[in-house]
């Protein structure tokens, strides 16, 4: 049992075994945990965006940064601080929903800029393919068989192979070609990168009921309520990127 999301993995759920709680983990209280880490991701998604706009239209677009970089740099050290201490999810994990949703207004909101509309689209996109996904599961169209999750693996570690030698190369003003432009190659390859995000939601819902089944404790539903939302996160910024990519056409 394995998930390409670091955030859920399963030896995170094989630690819990032995240690089940009278109330152990289940499919139900998780959903309603992920439901609750979305909205207040949104609720300060929101608040960033009228941030952003007021602060553009002021002519003061700087005043949003801390904001901006914030909620990423805050984001990732609390992700990783839930990573590698899953009891302490049920604090870290609304603190990195709220911190996200900073970095994620901010972003969306300077993308809309440029693109109007591009952000609602985006969204509503990302639970049109979190719905899809979960029906094709759930009905067993798409199986997470030992041999999908060795391929979604290898595709995502590739990927985020290809953006760390990007992020590497840019240090040096040194740009990866192709990719990350809007011509065939570039949106080729963000729409290959929003399939992997989108196969990995597969992975996420096997492992969160491989997770109930074992009868982990409680507080492993928000643990894994928090990685189905690092995987939700991801495949945004991807359905952005490749929209922002078609619209530059």
């Amino acid at each position: 049992m394995r998930t390409a999301n670091p955030a859920l993995n399963s030896k995170m759920f094989g630690r819990t075994e032995g240690m089940v709680d009278s109330a152990a983990m289940t499919v139900e209280g998780t959903a309603l945990k992920a439901g609750f880490l979305t909205l207040l991701l949104g609720a300060s998604a929101v608040y960033t965006w009228d941030k952003t706009f007021q602060y553009v239209e002021a002519g003061n677009a700087a005043a949003i940064q801390p904001w901006l970089w914030g909620g990423l740099i805050g984001g990732l050290v609390l992700a990783l601080i839930t990573m590698f201490a899953p009891k302490a999810a049920p604090f870290t994990s609304p603190l990195y929903a709220l911190a996200e949703g900073l970095f994620l207004g901010a972003l969306s909101a300077f993308v809309e800029m440029q693109y109007p509309g591009i952000a609602f689209q985006a969204v509503g996109l990302t639970f049109c393919t979190l719905f899809a996904m979960l029906v094709l599961y759930t009905t067993g169209v798409i199986r997470a068989t030992p041999a999908f999750k060795r391929g979604i693996m290898a595709a995502t570690f590739g990927i985020m192979m290809i953006y760390l030698l990007s992020w590497i190369l840019r240090m040096f003003s040194v740009e990866v070609p192709y990719i990350h432009g809007s011509g065939l190659v570039g949106i080729g390859f963000s729409l290959f990168v929003v399939v992997i995000a989108a196969m990995n939601l597969v992975l996420d819902f096997d492992l969160i009921e491989e997770g109930a089944k074992r009868g982990a404790p409680k507080y492993m539903e928000w643990f894994a309520a928090f990685g189905l939302l690092v995987t939700l996160v991801w495949l945004y910024i991807e359905i952005l990127r490749l929209l922002a990519k078609l619209r530059e056409r």
